[in-house]
């Protein structure tokens, strides 16, 4: 389950011991989100509790043959439902991630003129091809034996797993990371991270309490809509999505689903929604009706948080988007602020969210919560890959 077209040279998912200088560890994290539109790196450094330290990141684009092979390995393996059997476009996704991966880590760590050596962990999240957690079901691809092997380092990877073994929803992650920051940063509480990539989720951080959970369609379904109508990968600015007319009847289509009225915690498949309803509308105006089902998710969001939030704070791809956040802030009737404005990088958090988290794995730390997944207690998981020095 979980992590078929991943090899593995010695994995174990005990606590490792590390080379922590003062406690902290060097981690370098990774994410290739739902739009798989390239690959995110970040270096840090951090004991997976309290303190971080931010060093370096970038975002690189992936070639157009390896998005269209992702692409091609999402759709075979929701194909095969709730099965993990690797075909040949699932293989060549799985080759081409990795090489990617390697050449992510590789540059981040030359960005600070290090070498392998000085980093502990790399924490390989992988790229999710099929999410079904009602089924006890999800799967990450990409190869943490050749990428441990490609880079040197020792790769913490398989985050989702357990937590969907033990009968979470294996979503959102970062929340453990939302919280490390946001404590770290003063933000008064209660304060909510929207992260708005392919899939939105929230995470509701209280003064005792945190909740998360995925709101609704991100970017996806308007990057889907934007390419089939002008080519072009997404809605710089929200530029289309600003020059047209919301449907009303289509947009109530879209979110009379039961998704939006069950309770958190809960998550999605990219797929589980698609561009369907919008049909026959023009360019414009289909973009202004998706934009709209994603702000109207959040707003629907918000009704379940134990509390209105402070400020909402907004990470991701949907943060660049003009017309999103305007929209967002006239809904939720809160402060909406991107991520910048609190001096973090709003398209690293992710990938330093899974660096923070690779080093939990190590330590055998808590990666999800009965408030964020819906596991029974408090869950470690990952499992460690060693590099053959």
């Amino acid at each position: 389950m979980g992590d078929a077209g991943v090899k593995h040279a010695e994995t174990q998912g005990a606590p490792a011991t590390g080379r922590g200088r003062d406690g902290l560890f060097r981690a370098v994290g990774l994410m290739s989100g739902t739009s798989a539109d390239g690959i995110d790196a970040a270096l840090i450094e951090t004991d997976g509790e309290g303190r971080v330290h931010v060093i370096a990141g970038q975002s690189r684009p992936f070639v157009p043959e390896t998005r269209a092979s992702l692409l091609a390995a999402m759709r075979a393996a929701r194909a095969q439902g709730a099965q993990t059997t690797e075909t040949p476009e699932i293989r060549d996704a799985v080759r081409r991630l990795t090489l990617a991966a390697a050449e992510a880590v590789g540059d981040v760590i030359a960005q600070v003129g290090l070498t392998a050596q000085a980093v502990d962990v790399v924490g390989f999240h992988g790229q999710t091809v099929n999410h079904l957690p009602d089924k006890g079901f999800t799967w990450q691809i990409g190869d943490a034996d050749l990428l441990a092997q490609l880079t040197g380092i020792d790769v913490a990877h398989d985050f989702r797993s357990a937590d969907v073994a033990a009968g979470g929803q294996g979503a959102p992650f970062a929340p453990a990371y939302h919280r490390a920051r946001a404590i770290s940063a003063g933000e008064a509480l209660p304060v909510a991270v929207l992260n708005i990539g392919g899939v939105a989720n929230v995470t509701w951080i209280g003064e005792a309490e945190m909740i998360a959970f995925d709101t609704g369609p991100g970017n996806a379904l308007l990057d889907d809509w934007v390419h089939a109508h002008t080519g072009l990968s997404f809605d710089a600015g929200g530029a289309l999505a600003g020059s047209g007319a919301v449907h009303p009847d289509v947009l109530t289509a879209l979110l009379d689903h039961p998704y939006f009225d069950a309770p958190p915690p809960k998550s999605l498949d990219r797929n589980d929604f698609d561009i369907a309803a919008a049909r026959g509308l023009s360019a414009a105006d289909g973009a202004a009706t998706l934009a709209a089902m994603t702000v109207g998710a959040v707003a629907l969001a918000a009704r379940l948080l134990p509390a209105p939030p402070v400020r909402w704070i907004v990470t991701g791809g949907g943060a660049h988007n003009a017309h999103l956040m305007g929209e967002l802030a006239r809904a939720l009737g809160a402060p909406v602020v991107d991520a910048g404005a609190v001096g973090w990088d709003g398209d690293l958090l992710e990938a330093e969210a899974f660096a923070y988290l690779a080093v939990r794995s190590m330590r055998g730390l808590p990666l999800s919560w009965p408030g964020t997944t819906g596991v029974p207690e408090p869950m470690p998981g990952g499992r460690l890959t060693r590099a053959r020095r």
